[in-house]
C-alpha cells in the first residue's frame, strides 16, 4: 500500500535514515510534516542549498545547490548568479515542495539570508559561535555576551540552537544594505567581541590558531552563503534539531542537540 503525505508518495518508507536510533525515512518525513507550518516561515521566498543522505546519515551525503532536472515543476527554483556563473536553486515555499525534498533524501535545509525579490538585500543577520571544546557552558556564557552587545546597539537578537555543538544568535534587518555591507556590520561586531572578550572570541578561521576559544563566524553573512533553517534536523547520530529558543530557557539547555528527533515533538 502507498503512503501519500502532502501529495507525494513516499518511496521506500522503511529506509532507515537514523541507523542509531533506527529512524525511518517515513518517521522523518512525519517530523517535517509536522513542523512545516513553523520552518515554511523560515524557508519561504529564500534560496536553498539541500544537504541530502539517500542511504541514510551514516552513508556519505552531498550538498546540492543547483535543483535537479528531474524535480517536478511545482519545486520553484530560481536563477542566481554566483562565482561567475548561473544556477538554479530551489525555493521551498508549499509544505507539498518540502515533503517532496525529504522524500529526495534531504536530511538539511541551509537558507540564505536574503529572498528573491530582492537577492542582493539580506533581512537577517546570523552570528554561529562554534566552540573549540565540548564545555557548552562556555557557548551559553558567549552567546549571552553577544546578545548583550547586538542590544546595545539596538538590535533585538534571537537565538537558535543549531542541533550539533554550537549555537545561533540571529536578528532581523531591514534590507536597505548590500550583503558586502552587511558583512561587514557584523565583521566590526564580531572583532569588537574579540577585542573585548579575548579570552573568549575569536575571529580565526584556522583552527589551529583558535587556542580553545569561541569561533564568532560571522561569514555566513556574505552573498551566496548560507545558514542552517530552524526545524531543520542535521545529519548526526542523535538526529539533533536546529531550534529556535527563547532566551529564558538559555540557562537551562544541556547541549546543543537536546532538541532531536526522538524528543522535540514532546
Amino acid at each position: 500500500m502507498s503512503i501519500n503525505i502532502a501529495g507525494i508518495e513516499i518511496t521506500h518508507p522503511d529506509k532507515i535514515i537514523y541507523p542509531a536510533l533506527n529512524i525511518t525515512k517515513l518517521e522523518m518525513v512525519k517530523y517535517y510534516e509536522k513542523v512545516s507550518d513553523k520552518m515554511l516561515k523560515f524557508l519561504k521566498d529564500r534560496p536553498l542549498t539541500l544537504h541530502r543522505f539517500p542511504n541514510g546519515v551514516n552513508e556519505e551525503g552531498f550538498y546540492q545547490k543547483n535543483a535537479s532536472d528531474y524535480f517536478p515543476t511545482f519545486v520553484k527554483t530560481v536563477e542566481i548568479e554566483t562565482e561567475g556563473k548561473s544556477i538554479s536553486q530551489v525555493v521551498c515555499n508549499t509544505k507539498r515542495t518540502l515533503i517532496y525534498l525529504v522524500n529526495q533524501g534531504t536530511v538539511s535545509f541551509h537558507i540564505w539570508g536574503s529572498k528573491i525579490d530582492m537577492i542582493n538585500k539580506p533581512d537577517r543577520i546570523v552570528f554561529d559561535l562554534d566552540p573549540s571544546s565540548n564545555n557548552f557552558d562556555e557557548v551559553k556564557e558567549a552567546a549571552k555576551i553577544v546578545r548583550k552587545h547586538l542590544k546595545s546597539k539596538g538590535e533585538k537578537p534571537q537565538i537558535m540552537t543549531t542541533g550539533q555543538s554550537g549555537l545561533h544568535v540571529f536578528y532581523k534587518i531591514r534590507r536597505t544594505k548590500s550583503f558586502d555591507e552587511a558583512k561587514a556590520e557584523a565583521k566590526i561586531y564580531a572583532q569588537r567581541l574579540e577585542k573585548n572578550h579575548p579570552e573568549i572570541f575569536t575571529t580565526a578561521l584556522r583552527k589551529d590558531k583558535r587556542d580553545g576559544k569561541i569561533f564568532i563566524d560571522y561569514l555566513r553573512n556574505a552573498y551566496g552563503q548560507t545558514a542552517i533553517c530552524p526545524y531543520s534536523l542535521r545529519p548526526n547520530a542523535i538526529g539533533g534539531i536546529a531550534t529556535p529558543i527563547p532566551w529564558s530557557h538559555l540557562n537551562d539547555l544541556k547541549a546543543s542537540d537536546q532538541f532531536n528527533i526522538s524528543n522535540l515533538k514532546k
